[in-house]
């Protein structure tokens, strides 16, 4: 059986940003400061993210970012990259500042190392105690662009932690400009140069090795785990990045029959065009008479309950969310898992889940931004 990072309620806290570093020219890692009666609360496994909540232009905007550095009490460090078009991405790259004020959730999310993850404080400790079963436990990691972010965050913890694990990590990009993290990827390497490897492959340079050169594809990615990465011995795998290169590592993976277990992955997007039926904020209007579904749920202890126009389609979380706005969200693509919840009676059709494990499926969990009453009455909880 396998063993789930504990989660605990989603809730939003005003932070203050300590400090705003540039990492690339279109990347800042961003600190905030986490007040003395928080620390608890904000405590993290590796590999975990936050969801960033601000105002921008007299819009509410979320997004979710992974947090990036191994645990330190008392902050919380963020990478954000500029995407074309990020509205928060934007704003954080251009405008947010040292001192400024935003609001941020406890850290969230299940892509840590699977073994006997906890809460903690101390990365060391945690670590060890990950590790104890097989102290020369070697780990390896596909990352592009972004996707290095929760990365950084394990690999530091796992070196430091155990000294006898080693960690391999392929990181894409398109060009050497474009690395995140580069000084820091460098001092691993000359801080543990027997126990940290990193391959950089390159879209658009040219490199010695036809492998470290152009996209990771099918091809290239089968020539890599033949030649470089012996496949076989690793006890666990992260993949973080696009969809389609995470997907195909998977896919790669699987046929080479290395057990689901072994395989952490996480998305920053689905690689798919949103679709507005059923987005979260979508504003449904009840019609007298009109056919509804009753959708009850319980947050914080309490029970409501509201209908949901049959002819709306709409999701449980966008129900949710007209009689109590604090229901925890954030990507509303499932993607994050945010906003996961037990279903407790009634039956509904998720179309979509990127991150809750085969285990909690198995249990009744599901991701309310994705999911659709189908019978008259269904009612979840987001407490268990």
């Amino acid at each position: 059986m396998t063993t789930t990072t504990p989660r605990t309620r989603a809730r939003f806290n005003p932070l203050t940003v300590s400090e705003v570093r540039p990492l690339t020219e279109n990347a800042v890692e961003v600190c905030f400061t986490v007040p003395e009666d928080l620390v608890a609360d904000y405590n993290y496994v590796p590999g975990q993210y936050v969801a960033l909540r601000a105002t921008i232009d007299g819009t509410e905007v979320r997004r979710s970012y992974s947090i990036c550095a191994a645990p330190v009490p008392g902050e919380i460090r963020v990478a954000i990259k500029k995407t074309l078009g990020g509205v928060f991405s934007t704003w954080a790259n251009e405008a947010l500042a040292a001192g400024d004020v935003i609001e941020v959730m406890n850290p969230q999310g299940a892509f840590t190392q699977k073994v006997r993850t906890t809460a903690m404080n101390d990365p060391a400790e945690l670590v060890a105690e990950q590790l104890d079963h097989n102290p020369r436990a070697r780990l390896v990691a596909f990352a592009a662009g972004s996707g290095i972010t929760p990365v950084m965050a394990i690999a530091t913890a796992t070196l430091a932690g155990s000294p006898d694990a080693t960690f391999e990590l392929v990181y894409a990009n398109r060009s050497t400009v474009d690395v995140m993290f580069a000084e820091e990827i460098g001092d691993l390497k000359d801080r543990y140069p027997d126990r940290f490897t990193v391959h950089h492959i390159l879209s658009r340079e040219n490199r010695t090795s036809p492998l470290h050169t152009g996209r990771v594809d099918d091809e290239k990615l089968s020539l890599m785990l033949d030649r470089m990465l012996r496949a076989g011995d690793v006890e666990e795998w992260f993949l973080c990045g696009p969809f389609d290169m995470v997907q195909l590592a998977r896919d790669e993976l699987k046929d080479r029959g290395v057990p689901e277990e072994r395989v952490r992955f996480e998305l920053f997007s689905t690689g798919k065009p949103s679709s507005p039926d059923g987005q979260h904020g979508r504003v449904v209007e009840v019609k007298d008479n009109e056919p509804t579904y009753e959708v009850e749920f319980t947050l914080d202890g309490s029970s409501s309950t509201v209908d949901s126009p049959r002819s709306a389609r709409e999701t449980i979380l966008n129900a949710a969310l007209r009689k109590r706005p604090d229901v925890p969200f954030a990507c509303a693509g499932g993607v994050c898992g945010t906003c996961r919840a037990k279903l407790v009676t009634g039956t509904c059709d998720m179309d979509e889940n990127f991150a809750l494990e085969p285990d909690e499926v198995d249990a009744g969990y599901i991701l309310t931004c994705q999911s659709r009453p189908t019978s008259d009455a269904v009612s979840v909880n987001f407490d268990a």
